[in-house]
């Protein structure tokens, strides 16, 4: 007994020859190390249980259930499955919000892991695998740990964090609404409203321990085109009695890349990929009918509106002039680009770098990857960056690939960044409203 009181007093001598902000690092890495185990196991069930987005039913139970226990405000059924909790700090301080995504995706989960997922549901009529192959396992992992560590810290928290836990990253089922849009319609950023949102993702380049950030564009706008290409059937022997819709497809797919090689500023980053190619019945039979899909990445507003102009060009082009055919072309505009708010970015770099030391924080390029965090960002500033995830001497497999594996290492790391950022930034506003 005599002896944890010895330990307890040295740990408080410690922590007392600290700076304030060296104590409270200290605190925090205390809190990590305590929830860390409680942590992980969340995270393992999480993975080994994914559930597809609008559809987060026992993994949003599981949340709303863990930060009752913490005893904060929670409220469920946002956007469908979402979940947001209030912690209210004892001092008064600014107010943070802090965004964590739920869902899965369809895809069969090849890995070694004693968890791995062996779910299967359906999905579009098709019965299919589901798998965590993009990480948000971890993320809200992560917000639950930083959750602990939080409430663990109330006493001396100046201000509030809001805790989103969203569903539906990765777009809701065809015909339905959900994802962050549909969060913030219903007033996920009301009462009270932020002054900054934060947020990480799981990078499958980097190893555990580091963390990435970009300052201003991050991710890229997504959308998703569908387009039918209609000619006329004929016998696959007498071509000149049709009006061959596969051909056509086939100089469309090839059209639409010089949208980027030839009619946009080379400087100016996109992507046009088709990424589906249906058509035919018999080999022998020209068909009616070709249904192309695919998706456009861009940043620039400017670029994505020439983009669906240069589309709608070489189709009327290719498949009305000269091949005498019809198409449809619905060209939905999904998340806008993720912006990294540039002052806000600015003074969260230290926080990333006090947590991990500066050899373990890396400025990375933008990716063409798309993030309806952007939703949030747009609304109030916004920081988002990349949780280094793989375990030195192990490979993983890229986002949305069965062969995806973050390791459970990153859980703590993420917490004790986040937790560092969070706090960090309610210390500088408070001080700031303090000095007006």
């Amino acid at each position: 007994m005599h002896h944890h009181f010895f330990r307890i007093a040295v740990l408080l001598a410690f922590v007392f020859a600290l700076s304030p902000l060296q104590a409270q690092q200290e605190r925090i890495d205390q809190a990590v190390k305590r929830f860390s185990e409680e942590t992980i196991a969340l995270r393992q069930q999480i993975h080994q249980y994914p559930e597809l987005g609008n559809r987060e039913v026992k993994t949003a139970r599981m949340v709303a259930d863990h930060l009752r226990k913490l005893g904060m405000e929670v409220t469920t059924g946002i956007a469908h499955t979402g979940v947001v909790a209030i912690l209210k700090g004892a001092k008064p301080g600014p107010v943070v919000a802090v965004r964590a995504d739920m869902d899965a995706l369809p895809v069969t989960e090849d890995t070694p892991f004693a968890f791995k997922s062996t779910v299967r549901t359906t999905y579009l009529g098709k019965e299919v695998g589901v798998m965590h192959a993009c990480g948000h396992d971890v993320h809200t992992a992560v917000q639950l740990g930083v959750a602990s560590v939080l409430a663990s810290m109330r006493e001396e928290l100046p201000g509030t964090v809001k805790f989103i836990f969203q569903p539906a990253e990765e777009g809701p089922p065809p015909g339905e609404e959900g994802g962050a849009s549909l969060m913030l319609e219903e007033g996920v950023l009301n009462d009270p409203r932020p002054s900054a949102i934060f947020g990480l993702h799981t990078f499958s380049d980097m190893q555990v321990g580091q963390v990435g950030y970009t300052i201003g564009a991050a991710f890229a706008a997504v959308d998703h085109f569908k387009i039918d290409i209609r000619g006329r059937q004929a016998h696959g022997a007498a071509p000149h009695k049709s009006l061959d819709p596969v051909v056509m497809a086939a100089q469309v797919v090839n059209a639409f890349q010089t949208i980027r090689s030839r009619n946009l500023p080379p400087l100016e980053p996109s992507v046009v990929t088709v990424g589906i190619i249906r058509g035919g019945e018999r080999f022998n039979i020209i068909p009616a009918e070709v249904h192309l899909e695919g998706t456009v990445r861009t940043y620039n507003p400017q670029v994505r509106d020439a983009v669906e102009q240069r589309m709608e060009e070489i189709l009327d082009g290719i498949v009305v002039r000269a091949g005498g055919g019809s198409f449809q072309l619905d060209y939905e505009r999904g998340s806008p680009a993720t912006i990294n708010q540039p002052e806000l970015s600015r003074r969260s770099v230290p926080s990333l770098i006090g947590a991990l030391g500066k050899e373990n924080v890396f400025e990375i390029e933008p990716t063409m990857g798309g993030e309806d965090f952007a939703v949030f960002a747009n609304d109030v500033p916004g920081f988002y960056f990349r949780l280094g995830m793989v375990k030195p001497g192990t490979r993983s497999g890229g986002h949305h690939t069965p062969t995806f594996q973050a390791d459970d290492t990153s859980v703590p790391v993420g917490m004790r960044v986040m937790s560092r950022l969070i706090v960090d930034y309610l210390n500088k506003g408070a001080a700031e409203a303090g000095g007006e």
